[in-house]
């Protein structure tokens, strides 16, 4: 156990404390802000704050998590070994930056509070971060942070053992559209014939009427082989589908059907399987309720596991109308469009409600990358991005989470980059 003196314990402090050094590292910490208990503790003991006692290991404070609320605070940047640092503190730290304060900025989003530009469906973009600004988006840097820190701790107390950690490898898919043509009703199917042959894409209706006729499987529904694959490997997996409207009228189908019930059901069996909210449901709590109760009624368990239509973050409502719904777990902490580590860290972390100032017990699960980011690239371009990513989670002993679609599995060229990695790259890294 590691024994941390500060003058006065906040809940940010007790908050990155807690997450840096028992999620990350692994050990156990206590507080004190007695200074005879602090100078009569034997063990392992540091002190933050804006002073040393004495002699002791000591890390400066910014001051940042002192504060209550927001507020816009200019800092600077600067590298630091490979790796990159904020908040700088005196010669005095054990650290040069007080990664504390620069970790509750990051895990928190604090910058997502502040005024910035969003996307044309609300989103906040890549490259409003400082992460991306600075080019240290690429890097789990939290978890950077927490192992330099280890490192001053190891120097100091050569006695502290740390629990051997490995890495965890944690892909999801997103089934929003688990078909391309079956389960549409006769007017959707319809509508979409009609603009097919708008369109003079003849290969579409043939294909159309092929899945119809039950001549040909579905070019979606890869549910099956994903099944297969993941039942022989040693990784976790959670697979999200779409119970309310989607934005697209030609994505949409009818999640009543029995069939559709019973696809959710044979995935369940196998392995986790989550929610994804529809986007009209993001901001009115009664439909989130209202589908959250539906997926419990086909599943007949609890929901645990939760995403947001278009990977869309409304901070802080969203996470608190899911706490309110008791999800344990959120997959939407991501760049839809851009590869890194959104929040800076490839470790599940608590959401801290920054208005409230209380940290929740909602998970969440951040994601390296989507396969969206991946846009008009090269398979060998994919391929590197991807081991280089993995190799920076790896590094840290941290969480690799990649958010793939089923429509990554089907059965074109295009797409077999994707089933390599998922079915055989991955599973090198989970052994």
């Amino acid at each position: 156990m590691l024994l941390i003196y500060t003058q006065k314990l906040t809940p940010r402090i007790s908050y990155i404390f807690k997450h840096i050094c028992l999620r990350i590292l692994g050990i156990e910490v206590a507080f004190t802000s007695g200074i005879e208990e602090f100078i009569a503790h034997v063990g392992p003991k540091i002190s933050y704050g804006k002073k040393p006692l004495g002699n002791e290991l000591f890390f400066q404070s910014y001051g940042l998590l002192e504060q209550q609320g927001l507020e816009a605070t200019d800092f600077t940047v600067k590298k630091w070994g490979d790796t990159f640092g904020f908040f700088s503190v005196s010669n005095s730290s054990g650290l040069p930056f007080d990664i504390f304060s620069a970790s509750f900025y990051m895990l928190t989003r604090y910058e997502e509070y502040l005024p910035h530009v969003k996307d044309e469906v609300g989103r906040f973009m890549a490259s409003e971060s400082l992460a991306y600004k600075e080019g240290f988006l690429h890097q789990p840097i939290v978890d950077i942070w927490a192992y330099l820190f280890k490192d001053k701790l190891l120097e100091a107390f050569p006695e502290l053992i740390f629990p051997h950690k490995k890495l965890i490898v944690h892909p999801v898919i997103e089934a929003a559209q688990p078909y391309a043509y079956k389960q549409k009703g006769i007017f959707r199917s319809f509508v979409g014939f009609v603009n097919s042959l708008f369109q003079g894409k003849f290969r579409n209706i043939i294909e159309r009427i092929q899945v119809v006729l039950g001549i040909k499987r579905d070019p979606l529904d890869t549910f099956k082989w994903i099944v297969n694959k993941a039942t022989r490997s040693n990784f976790k997996l959670t697979v999200f589908f779409l119970l309310g409207n989607a934005l697209s009228f030609n994505e949409s189908m009818n999640t009543h059907r029995q069939k559709f019930k019973m696809l959710i059901k044979f995935v369940s069996d196998y392995k986790d399987v989550g929610l994804i909210f529809s986007f009209n449901s993001l901001s009115d709590y009664e439909l989130l309720k209202s589908e959250k109760r539906r997926m419990q009624e086909i599943t007949n368990r609890s929901l645990d596991s939760s995403m947001n239509s278009e990977f869309l973050v409304n901070l802080p409502d969203i996470y608190r109308h899911l706490v309110e719904l008791e999800v344990k777990r959120d997959f939407t902490m991501v760049f839809r469009d851009t590869v890194g580590f959104r929040a800076g860290t490839c470790t599940p972390f608590l959401f801290y409600d920054l208005d409230y100032e209380i940290k929740t017990p909602l998970i969440i699960h951040p994601s390296a990358m989507t396969t969206l980011a991946f846009q008009k690239k090269y398979a060998s371009d994919i391929e590197k991005t991807v081991n280089n990513t993995i190799a920076a989670v790896e590094k840290v002993n941290g969480t690799f989470t990649m958010i793939f679609s089923n429509k990554d599995f089907s059965s074109t060229e295009s797409n077999k980059v994707w089933r390599n990695i998922f079915s055989e790259k991955l599973q090198e890294y989970a052994q």
